[in-house]
């Protein structure tokens, strides 16, 4: 088992969540890609320059 199906597996057992077998597959590979854009963000570097956005305002996305 790789680490992103045993960390699913546990995380999904300390809450108490049953995940169906027929979706664990695609959970795990999910969390697969959200550790890698994890990874992504937190290698980038921070200076103390470097600050949060104020305020998010969203807009409407494009029609095509």
């Amino acid at each position: 088992m790789d680490a992103h199906a045993a960390h699913v597996d546990a995380c999904a057992a300390l809450i108490g969540l049953a995940i169906a077998a027929e979706f664990r597959d695609g959970v795990v590979r999910y969390f697969g890609l959200a550790a890698s854009m994890a990874a992504l963000v937190n290698g980038l570097p921070l200076t103390a320059e470097d600050e949060p956005a104020e305020v998010f305002i969203p807009i409407e996305p494009l029609q095509r």
